[in-house]
């Protein structure tokens, strides 16, 4: 799976500025197209991914301008489905940004990925999970969840945030990801990305406004840099999902 020839193609709607394509790459896939609205955030994709297609509206792609791909990603918006933003209001799936969901459910009736990530807040679990999962399963698709902090993958920082991966339903095997062996998968995992701690310089301690003050870094550049790397997803929990996507295929191979 190391040659770019033989590894999974990769599509990645909502991209941001790549963390799930970045893990996935690190896991030993390619990334052939993403879907950003964001200017500033496709700046940053162009610089690295290059040789990717590029779109600005999950609305306005599908099978009539998207490459088929093995590896549909994406974390669709958390807006109406996060705690610390809808404590008063939770409107969920039926927000009408958490409700991209279904734009992205379309895209994966007509691509057929052999896989689908999804990402998004823990929240989803009380707020729209069983509604993503109605969705995939009349896409034919069927799921496994977990929820994954980045703190046991070696960031200082909590960030629990739910992953789905989706297969197409004559195509499982059991265990893939969150299956029965998932405790001991989680401690081989923290074993590995544990002890590759990811380092925060001391400029990252306190908010973006204390490091304005601190440090000279003007009001706009830094709204425009951190915010980005707010939402992004940590790559490390990304590699560690492909990597399982990846043994699973192999699997697959091996069976057919």
């Amino acid at each position: 799976m190391s040659e770019k020839t033989e590894s999974l193609t990769v599509g990645s709607l909502f991209s941001g500025i790549g963390g799930l394509e970045l893990g996935l790459e690190r896991a030993g896939m390619h990334t052939v197209w993403q879907v950003e609205k964001d200017d500033y955030c496709r700046r940053v994709l162009a610089k690295h991914w290059p040789d990717a297609q590029r779109f600005d509206d999950v609305c306005t792609v599908g099978a009539h301008n998207l490459s088929p791909v093995d590896v549909i990603c994406g974390g669709f918006p958390c807006q109406d489905i996060s705690v610390a933003q809808t404590a008063s209001d939770p409107k969920g799936l039926d927000g009408s940004r958490s409700g991209l969901w279904f734009e992205y459910a379309r895209i994966i009736r007509e691509l057929r990925p052999r896989y689908v990530v999804v990402e998004n807040v823990s929240a989803l679990l009380v707020r729209g999970l069983e509604r993503v999962l109605g969705e995939l399963a009349a896409c034919g698709y069927d799921a496994e969840w977990q929820c994954l902090p980045a703190s046991a993958f070696g960031a200082p920082h909590q960030r629990d945030r739910i992953f789905i991966v989706a297969y197409p339903q004559c195509a499982r095997l059991s265990g893939l990801c969150f299956g029965r062996d998932f405790s001991r998968q989680q401690r081989a995992a923290h074993a590995e990305f544990g002890n590759r701690r990811i380092t925060c310089g001391p400029q990252w301690a306190d908010a973006w406004a204390r490091i304005r003050m601190g440090h000279g870094v003007p009001l706009r550049i830094c709204r425009r840099a951190t915010k980005p790397l707010g939402n992004a997803v940590v790559p490390q929990v990304a590699e560690y999902v492909g990597r399982l996507i990846v043994s699973h295929h192999s699997q697959l191979r091996k069976a057919a």
